[in-house]
């Protein structure tokens, strides 16, 4: 018997067909007109081709950042942004950020900001515990004792935080271990006084009022407490 008529090969061969037909429907005729492959260095080299005068070459910028390269970004001054270079403000606050690596100018002032709500707020209501905790011992009994007198009188301090306006460093300086920060700050209230009979005796409860206040914060950079005491008041108007 003819091997070429075997069943078994007729069998692959047909097979063999079918596959053939089914690869050529997927994968179509090529007719020249076919796109090339996608090389992904093309935009690459295109973009560091000389432009037609001959004297530019554009270079890859993603590939040029410091952090590409490993290189890292330039650290700011301590003082960038909240003073002059060589002003008294900006060499303290150099001085303090040698003694203390982690200081951060940023961090102070936002938390001041933050520690300048809770003292007037907490002076407002009458909070003395709050206020224990955010004051040097001789603000705090300045604080306490108006307070006192306050309630003596009878009188209540309705007032309402609007917001800070401004809040600038005024001196910076580190004697020893301790640090000092002196801030201006500009903010709005409304408040009023009234008396036992509800009468307004100081103030106006419907009156925006611009006050300027100059606070100074202190800190010991030898100790792990990493908190900062107001320990100086002034009321500009």
């Amino acid at each position: 018997m003819n091997q070429a008529f075997d069943p078994l090969n007729l069998l692959i061969l047909a097979i063999a067909v079918v596959v053939i037909l089914r690869l050529r429907s997927v994968l179509g005729k090529r007719t020249g007109t076919e796109r090339p492959p996608l090389d992904p260095y093309a935009a690459q080299r295109r973009a560091e081709k000389p432009q037609p005068n001959g004297n530019v070459i554009n270079m890859p910028q993603r590939e040029n950042a410091p952090e590409h390269l490993g290189l890292e970004k330039p650290v700011e001054p301590v003082w960038s942004g909240y003073a002059e270079a060589e002003s008294p403000v900006a060499k303290g606050l150099e001085k303090i950020a040698g003694t203390d690596p982690d200081f951060s100018t940023r961090i102070f002032v936002d938390g001041a900001k933050v520690a300048y709500e809770m003292v007037v707020t907490a002076f407002a209501q009458g909070d003395r515990q709050s206020l224990k905790n955010l004051l040097a011992r001789d603000v705090y009994e300045g604080f306490a004792k108006a307070i006192d007198d306050r309630e003596k009188a009878g009188n209540v301090l309705e007032s309402r935080f609007v917001g800070i306006d401004k809040a600038e460093i005024a001196n910076a300086d580190l004697k020893g271990k301790k640090a000092s920060i002196t801030l201006r700050f500009v903010a709005e209230f409304i408040s009023s006084t009234l008396n036992k009979a509800g009468e307004v005796i100081e103030g106006d409860p419907k009156q925006v009022r611009q006050v300027t206040d100059v606070w100074t914060f202190e800190r010991d950079t030898a100790s792990r407490d990493p908190n900062w005491k107001l320990v100086a008041t002034d009321e500009l108007g």
